[in-house]
């Protein structure tokens, strides 16, 4: 009996209409990427799991995928060493011994380790731009998926928060250029640090961001409830609360935090960070909507500083892009004091947007401009050279492989989208003509065998 085909849940197969308006993104946020001088490079697929745990938080460490060792990983293993009191086992102990490589969760984490390992061959500041897949062992649902592409770019060895502005303005470029209208939220890593201090919980600063980055999905009440269950009193969220509902301008913001923040020298130097970022997005001239948001934390434990979340505001979803500062992250491979920002955008989600407010270009539906009909083989013979010099000019051309009924090669034409359609029969042959017609319009004309120019201007 024939096996049922399927994908693993959180995967998508891409045909070629997908696959053309995908790579619109792709070119799109590669294209900018290049005219602010970032170059690209790739890390492998897997990792060594050393290099992955610990860097994501305990939520992030139980969504790497691991792979499971070569061979058979369970020979020699002694079981009774990962035996818990209840008689089950210690199966996160149990992996790491039957597992040693892991897929990437994300692409900054693999970067770190790239910087590292690369160090003597780059020149600082490094500059990278980097679009491949990744995978989380996460829930599927609308939006969320356990395979999907980064679109990630960074800068590291500069503490200068001109590059938090590049990456403000690349924002700002690639959705102009995608034409999708967003809203940039930003706060930063210290002041939420400053807020811990404040309440009194310092050494609770991960579990307060932790449960603040859920503020958007779950409510404020939510967001209370966990922090008490984390260990906060219900002083110290009272503290908190008017902060996580601060509004406001951005300035009016900061003037007002820097009245609460008045104990902590971390916040008040994160609200100088700000203050200082928003200066030079201002002397920018960025049309893209940016705002402070105090309740922003992003659950990464790697981030120390500016932090950064993209918003589309014309189609319900999750944040479409995201990143921050990081200044510790390589030191953990043995390189400390390079400090690096980034911004990762998420293709999938990019894509599921501009597919709901159906943005994509029409003419990515084809990849082919021109359909040569097969006529014969005299007539074959006859298109081919008009075919190459077409090709060597940068047109995508098709010759219908089967002399078969024109209705067919009609249908093939219509079917994939292909705007332009050449039936060169035996007359045209015998004239040294080419005949092509654009099957939107209807406009038919004729050309010379060898006005390459002519067909390209028609074809245009």
């Amino acid at each position: 009996m024939a096996q049922k085909p399927s994908i693993p849940k959180g995967t998508r197969d891409f045909g070629q209409i997908e696959m053309a308006e995908r790579n619109y993104i792709f070119d799109t946020i590669r294209s900018v990427f290049r005219t602010y001088g970032y170059s690209q490079i790739e890390t492998p697929a897997m990792e060594n799991l050393s290099t992955l745990l610990g860097k994501y938080g305990d939520e992030g460490d139980k969504l790497l995928f691991r792979i499971l060792n070569s061979g058979d990983a369970f020979t020699g293993i002694d079981y009774d060493g990962f035996k818990l009191e209840d008689g089950s086992y210690n199966s996160k102990a149990l992996s790491l011994k039957v597992c040693e490589k892991g897929l990437r969760y994300d692409l900054t984490v693999p970067f770190a380790r790239f910087v590292v390992q690369h160090q003597n061959e780059i020149s600082f500041p490094f500059k990278r731009f980097q679009i491949q897949p990744v995978w989380r062992a996460d829930r599927p649902q609308k939006g969320r998926y356990r395979e999907f592409y980064q679109c990630d770019v960074d800068a590291i060895g500069s503490k200068s928060q001109l590059c938090e502005l590049e990456l403000v303005q690349i924002v700002d470029k690639v959705f102009e250029k995608l034409g999708i209208n967003v809203l940039v939220k930003i706060n930063n890593r210290k002041v939420l640090a400053g807020l811990a201090e404040i309440c009194g919980f310092p050494d609770k600063v991960v579990d307060i961001t932790v449960a603040i980055d859920k503020l958007d999905k779950v409510g404020l009440d939510a967001v209370k409830e966990e922090m008490i269950e984390k260990g906060l009193t219900s002083e110290a969220v009272a503290i908190l609360e008017p902060v996580l509902t601060l509004s406001g301008t951005n300035s009016e913001k900061i003037a007002k935090m820097r009245g609460i923040m008045a104990s902590s020298a971390e916040g008040l130097k994160g609200l100088d960070e700000l203050e200082e970022l928003f200066g030079y997005i201002e002397a920018a001239g960025i049309r893209t909507a940016t705002e402070i948001d105090l309740s922003l934390a992003r659950g990464l434990n790697y981030y120390t500083g500016a932090i950064f979340e993209v918003k589309a505001l014309d189609w319900q979803i999750g944040s479409i892009c995201g990143g921050g500062r990081y200044d510790n992250l390589t030191g953990i491979f043995g390189l400390p004091d390079m400090s690096g920002v980034g911004v990762s955008f998420g293709a999938d989600r990019i894509y599921d947007v501009l597919k709901g407010l159906d943005k994509f270009p029409k003419d990515l539906a084809s990849a082919t401009t021109l359909l040569f009909a097969n006529m014969g083989a005299d007539e074959l013979r006859y298109v081919l050279p008009v075919a190459g010099a077409l090709r060597s000019a940068g047109i995508p051309v098709e010759i219908y492989p089967d002399n078969t009924k024109l209705k067919k090669q009609f249908d093939y034409a219509d079917r994939k989208h292909i705007p332009f359609l050449s039936i060169t029969g035996g007359d045209e042959v015998a004239q040294g003509i080419v005949s092509i017609k654009d099957l939107r319009s209807g406009e038919q004309k004729s050309f010379k065998k060898d006005d390459t120019e002519g067909i390209l201007e028609f074809l245009a």
